[in-house]
């Protein structure tokens, strides 16, 4: 065979193979389903050939079923993870199998699901080389997650066996009877219930223990197995990470939120460029372009698309520039879409004169009046005290234990090495038996540098019983003294689908975009999407298009969710007895989350 058509049939054959654990995860899914329907309802143990069965001893089709049942449940638990081609879940499945037919035979069961299981056991063979994925980070959440979801599971299938065998020795048993058999059957205990035949009596037993016990184990399993710590910026990352900003910084205004600490971080061979990113239900999740000199990204990208293939992690990039959205679709194969617009100030154009700013003019002006003053500063030239002050007003600012952000949030306040940052403060004496968390600081800005001049948008609180329109004049005093601090660029971070609220509230706009302009508009209402892009846009910025990358579209759900799950719109918290609540504060003194990182709050 010559080498061109050798490589023609391997490409063909890698693209036959490709979609093998899609199709075996979906006929493992099937194989444990009609497994756990056979076990659980009598009827469709009876195949034709089940007089046979009546010549095994009662025991032994008896513990088989109890145990058919088990591999059933286990064979629906790997059906996901061998979708994503771990390999861990294709040994599980390959010991299975076999298991399972042995248990089938001496069951007797009808020939379908056989034929299912010969099909799979032979698919996973031949494509044995296409489940490759290692396993993901673990934590013990999975260990409570297994027991709560597989403890649920298990009380409902024990009550459907109950059930299904209606017939005792004393008449039909009632609901409470049936519950109680069943939480006593998931500990290994005889329940109340007596069935008239001894085999019945302990096919159900066996059940419940069989499942009880499949609970218990798996679920000590998780929470004793060595876990993964939670993603984490070391102290030898975040050097390197910061000697790339301080040579490449100013390409992308996101750059500085990769020092993160609850972030992990990928360089290239070369070590010249970086990608920091989290892994959120499955998906490899990037923020913001890759770190360093352009000419390395493509390394870093290898790198990141690598990791991403070993562990089967859907692979995205949130917020990434027109430049850095080039470069991924290029070396990486991934496809584009733009999600929003960040808005930048150039500080030296930026004037309160003249028709368009005329609202902001006199809002700043009436804030003013009122006996605000502002402060700008960089972080280090702070003292203690007020790094406390700041700090503890921002916190209770926030008004829910959840803070957000990923892409464009720090997630810290005043360390050391953040000194080249930038504070801007709002000052107003509280009013008598009104004592305000932070003494006489009503608002916070804070933002993060961008290169060596220039600085965007991380944090924005402020006390809700100040004067409306406080922010307006943080972020104006912000532009007007930034060029004495040697700032030219000022990022306020991005508003998300802007382009499509702008086009679609223009004369002539087409059904379609004003569509798509009315849900935006109803997903505002939780989001703040309208409110985030009217503020912004009252400083006459320049809009910078910003882009989600992604694999393919049945991806952007999932990557949506995760991306949602990063940013901390979507939270899974648990109650923890021994967590301090936070001091709750008088009415007149709560103040309002940050919609998002670096916009308004709630008025």
């Amino acid at each position: 065979m010559a080498t061109g058509e050798r490589s023609s049939h391997t490409r063909l054959r890698a693209v036959s193979y490709n979609r093998v654990p899609t199709v075996a995860g979906y006929l493992c899914l099937l194989v444990g389903v009609l497994d756990v329907l056979g076990a659980i309802f009598p009827r469709m143990r009876h195949g034709r050939v089940h007089t046979l069965a009546m010549a095994l001893p009662g025991a032994v089709s008896t513990l088989a079923t109890a145990a058919s049942l088990i591999v059933g449940v286990s064979m629906v638990m790997l059906a996901h993870a061998l979708r994503r081609r771990k390999r861990r879940a294709w040994r599980a499945v390959m010991l299975l199998l076999p298991a399972g037919a042995v248990l089938q035979l001496l069951r007797w069961h009808q020939h379908v699901p056989g034929v299912v299981t010969v099909l799979l056991f032979v698919l996973l063979l031949v494509a044995r080389r296409e489940f490759y994925a290692l396993s993901d980070p673990r934590t013990r959440w999975r260990a409570l997650w297994n027991f709560l979801l597989l403890g649920a599971f298990s009380f409902g299938a024990g009550l459907l066996i109950v059930s299904a065998h209606p017939r005792t020795g004393t008449g039909s048993p009632g609901l409470t009877d049936r519950l109680q058999h069943v939480a006593y059957g998931l500990t290994g205990i005889e329940g109340p219930i007596h069935y008239a035949s001894d085999r019945t009596g302990d096919l159900v037993y066996y059940s419940l223990a069989g499942l009880g016990l499949l609970t218990a184990a798996t679920t000590i399993y998780l929470a004793l197995r060595p876990s993964t710590p939670v993603p984490f910026l070391g102290e030898e990352e975040e050097r390197r990470l910061r000697a790339l900003l301080d040579r490449h910084g100013e390409r992308d205004s996101l750059g500085y939120f990769a020092l993160r600490r609850d972030k992990n971080v990928l360089f290239s061979p070369s070590g010249k460029a970086a990608i920091a990113y989290r892994v959120v239900s499955g998906v490899m999740l990037a923020g913001g372009d890759p770190i360093g000199d352009v000419e390395a990204w493509p390394g870093a990208i290898k790198e990141f698309m690598d990791t991403a293939a070993r562990h089967a992690w859907v692979p995205a990039v949130m917020g990434c520039s027109e430049t850095g959205g080039e470069v991924w679709t290029r070396e990486a194969g991934l496809n584009a879409l733009e999600i929003g617009d960040e808005a930048v100030v150039d500080t030296g154009a930026f004037s309160l004169s003249g028709r368009p700013m005329r609202n902001v003019r006199q809002m700043v002006n009436r804030i003013e009046r009122g006996g605000y003053t502002c402060r700008v500063r960089r972080v280090r030239d702070l003292s203690g005290q007020e790094r406390e002050q700041i700090r503890a007003a921002a916190a209770a600012w926030r008004g829910t234990e959840v803070e957000r952000g990923f892409s464009m949030a720090l997630g810290r306040f005043g360390e050391p090495g953040d000194g080249d940052c930038v504070v801007v403060t709002a000052h107003k004496e509280p009013e008598a038996g009104d004592p305000a968390p932070g003494g006489d600081v009503r608002a916070v800005l804070h933002f993060v540098p961008w290169g060596g001049d220039g600085i965007s948008l991380e944090l924005m609180r402020r006390d809700r019983t100040a004067d409306p329109g406080l922010n307006e004049l943080l972020i104006v005093k912000a532009l007007q003294q930034a060029p004495g601090l040697g700032i030219r660029r000022v990022s306020l971070n991005f508003a998300m689908f802007r382009a499509a609220l702008a086009r679609g509230e223009r004369l002539g706009a087409g059904p379609a975009l004003r569509a798509w302009r009315g849900l935006l508009l109803f997903l505002s209402r939780w989001f703040q999407i309208e409110s985030l892009y009217k503020f912004n846009a009252k400083f006459q910025p320049v809009w910078e298009p910003r882009f989600l990358v992604y694999p393919t579209a049945r991806d952007l759900l999932r990557i949506s969710l995760a991306a949602l799950q990063a940013e901390a719109f979507l939270t899974l918290s648990w109650p923890v007895p021994w967590r301090r609540k936070p001091q709750r504060l008088p009415t007149k003194a709560r103040a309002a989350a940050v919609g998002r990182p670096g916009g308004p709050p709630v008025p």
